[in-house]
């Protein structure tokens, strides 16, 4: 049903944005962004502690702007170890997050949108599978559930219910075990933590 709604919403409502990749110029209005939808408490959440020093996927920030080029929305997916398979393989995957979208500018299918594009993306880049932690009722109509994600664990507090999943590929989350770990490239010049 909350897929129907969202087609007859972006189906009557004025096209008034824009999925584009994001580029270096739009990082500070998207954590501005951020920091007004979220609050400071984002930066607490284990999630983030995955995407902390990492740079998103390859070809993988996405950002909605409005007509006038402001940035208005805003989703980035993230390289990362989903557990290992039963041979004890590393499974790759996606972490996804955070999806954002300004206030103002809720309830016109931007963040749909967003997921969408993300998720075509994803999979046309040959990625397997798609991880979240969030509302289970919005992310559904996306495709993500529980059931997939049920034997990883998050490296920190997690609230079981909201930890989701959607494969790509049929299959690429069978027998998937363990904590989620980030594996994508560093941001340049990130503090490397050494064990003592």
């Amino acid at each position: 049903m909350a897929a129907v709604l969202d087609s007859v919403r972006a189906f009557f409502a004025p096209t008034t944005f824009a999925i584009d990749a994001e580029n270096p110029s739009d990082v500070v209005a998207r954590e501005n962004l951020l920091d007004r939808v979220m609050g400071p408490g984002r930066r607490k959440k284990s999630s983030e502690k995955i995407r902390r020093n990492r740079v998103p996927a390859e070809g993988l920030a996405l950002v909605a702007r409005d007509r006038d080029g402001r940035l208005i929305g805003t989703v980035r997916l993230w390289n990362i170890e989903a557990g290992v398979n039963d041979e004890g393989t590393p499974i790759n995957a996606l972490l996804l997050g955070p999806l954002a979208v300004a206030s103002q500018h809720g309830g016109k299918g931007i963040g749909a949108a967003l997921m969408r594009a993300a998720i075509l993306e994803a999979k046309n880049r040959g990625h397997g599978a798609v991880l979240l932690v969030g509302d289970a009722a919005y992310y559904e109509r996306f495709g993500f559930f529980a059931e997939k994600a049920r034997h990883l664990v998050m490296p920190g507090p997690f609230e079981r219910s909201r930890f989701l999943a959607l494969e790509l590929t049929e299959g690429w989350l069978d027998g998937a075990a363990g904590m989620i770990v980030p594996s994508g490239r560093m941001l340049t010049g990130a503090p490397v933590r050494r064990p003592a």
